[in-house]
């Protein structure tokens, strides 16, 4: 497997999982019980991910020849909290 294709499913992977972990733990934390700290945390980490995401998208259009359709799905897929692993499963190459 192509080692950038590996490394844009490494990303996909933690911007998914940082998102969920914002969405599920952090803001709950935050706005129910007024701890904003993690927010704070997971977000910046969260921000970073999803930048290098995109980042990996627009690169892996060029390197897999992805139409821009394709890369536009797989752009909005990094703003559904499971939109990642869908992307994975269904626009990389399998291992």
């Amino acid at each position: 497997m192509n080692i950038s294709v590996k490394g844009f499913r490494i990303i996909s992977i933690l911007e998914a999982m940082s998102f969920l972990l914002l969405l599920g733990i952090a803001m709950p934390l935050k706005y129910i019980w007024d701890v904003p700290e993690m927010v704070q945390i997971v977000g910046m980490a969260h921000g970073v991910l999803f930048l290098l995401y995109i980042a990996g998208a627009v690169y892996m259009s060029q390197v897999l020849n992805w139409s821009v359709k394709i890369l536009v799905i797989v752009v909005l897929c990094s703003i559904l909290p499971f939109g990642p692993f869908y992307a994975d499963q269904k626009y990389l190459p399998k291992k």
